[in-house]
């Protein structure tokens, strides 16, 4: 069954609606990363897919904020909260947890006369040393993500992938060649830095560069806490400098643009959970995938829903179909509910459902 957005609103009481401006509590009057400008908006986390530029208020966890800040502007009207904290807005009472999915990332725990509904944004449950861990919190209706909602995406530890990035790396300093890995900019980027630095020690950062774009959010990560050490920008470095022994970080939008000429002969990575797909690399055209996600694949979102024990699920960005149809097979009231989110390192469900049948044959 379908959550359309089309319609008011399709709602459990006064829990939780959705609209035609995204997921709404009637009973505290306010939006959970709304798709347009709205008075009252709870964010999720930082991603541009959840938080939008333009509602009159913002309410989001404090480790949140100097990010939030970075992409919405200092002067937005924001209320910091810590985890757990409740409050009260007008008939409902709220309250942030951790989401494991980049620093300030929150699921969002709603309750209206007894009844609870959790939106968890994006999350994760794989250890990340740049952000708060993955936390359960039992409801009645939990709206989940399912952005690698299939059976085939399973992660690998993270130490065994960082491992295989700094032998990859490693290869190409012997080759006098520049590792060039493209990585989402906020939250990606930095987890990487902080993972090579962990395995590698703080003394190689001065073989570390990265694109202009990850400044912004390298500094809200510092502001917040997060140990990162002040790297340049690539572009920000002489024409004469020797990139042959440099890992340089860039967003998957740069291989395609002249900000990679700066590099002698380098060699290509990427950083995602679509890189357990073979067809994703070679159309990618990247020497290495590295399987690095911050969402959870599949065994992780089964465990996050059990533990989180809803009567009702709502599914969303990815393949909800598939969720929502196990879920329901296995007894769970599910339903897959209609979104604009199309998550921070989505493919198209079509090509990537096409690039599975290939693997497959």
């Amino acid at each position: 069954m379908f959550v359309d957005p089309t319609e008011p609103t399709m709602s459990d009481s006064n829990l939780l609606a959705c609209t035609r401006q995204g997921l709404y509590c009637p009973a505290g009057d306010f939006y959970i990363d709304p798709w347009d400008r709205v008075d009252r908006a709870v964010l999720t986390h930082a991603h541009s897919d959840h938080a939008r530029w333009g509602c009159k208020k913002y309410l989001a966890a404090k480790s949140c904020e100097s990010l939030l800040r970075v992409r919405l502007g200092n002067n937005i009207d924001l209320l910091s909260v810590d985890y757990r904290e409740k409050l009260r807005i007008k008939d409902a009472f709220v309250s942030l947890h951790p989401a494991g999915h980049i620093l300030g990332s929150t699921q969002v725990r709603i309750e209206v006369d007894g009844k609870v509904a959790l939106i968890t944004g994006d999350y994760k449950l794989q250890p990340d040393p740049t952000c708060d861990p993955w936390e359960a919190v039992e409801c009645d209706l939990m709206v989940t993500e399912s952005t690698f909602g299939l059976p085939v995406f399973r992660w690998p530890k993270t130490q065994d992938v960082i491992e295989q990035l700094v032998g990859w790396w490693q290869e190409n300093q012997r080759q006098g060649r520049t590792s060039l890995i493209l990585a989402y900019s906020v939250g990606k980027a930095q987890r990487i830095l902080a993972e090579v630095l962990a395995n590698c020690g703080p003394e190689v950062a001065k073989d570390i560069a990265v694109h202009g774009a990850m400044l912004g959010p390298n500094r809200a990560y510092r502001s917040a806490g997060v140990q990162l050490p002040e790297l340049p920008s690539a572009a920000s470095l002489s024409s004469s400098h020797d990139w042959s022994r440099s890992l340089v970080i860039g967003p998957p939008s740069s291989q395609s643009t002249g900000w990679v000429k700066r590099f002698a002969d380098p060699s290509f990575a990427m950083a995602s959970g679509w890189m357990a797909i073979r067809a994703s690399r070679r159309r990618r055209n990247v020497d290495r995938g590295f399987v690095l996600s911050d969402h959870v694949d599949w065994p992780d979102l089964l465990t996050a829903i059990d533990a989180c024990n809803p009567k009702q699920v709502w599914v969303t960005h990815g393949f909800s179909e598939v969720v929502s149809r196990y879920l329901t097979q296995r007894g769970i009231s599910a339903r897959v509910l209609q979104t604009h989110f199309a998550g921070e390192e989505s493919e198209p469900a079509t090509s990537t459902e096409d690039q599975l049948a290939e693997e497959s044959r």
